[in-house]
């Protein structure tokens, strides 16, 4: 299993960066705390770590940190 680092910006509703790949998941969590510590003056930034086989599989299970709220409601209906 892979370990995805994604940086989302709620206000924006998309990712800040593209996302970074660990194969190590404590490798994969001591970069999300320094990066929480980074953007901790900004509630708006959320920093996770999510465990999938592929980005592309992530991308369908979290749609919401790739997709905007318009595309999610257009592919809901």
């Amino acid at each position: 299993m892979k370990h995805f680092l994604l940086i989302y910006d709620r206000m924006r509703g998309e990712l800040r960066e593209k996302p970074t790949v660990f194969e190590d998941v404590s490798v994969a969590t001591r970069e999300r705390n320094r990066r929480e510590l980074e953007f901790l003056a900004d509630p708006n930034i959320e920093v996770v770590v999510l465990g999938s086989a592929s980005l592309e599989d992530l991308t369908k299970t979290h749609s919401r940190y790739f997709f905007s709220a318009d595309a999610l409601l257009r592919s809901a209906s």
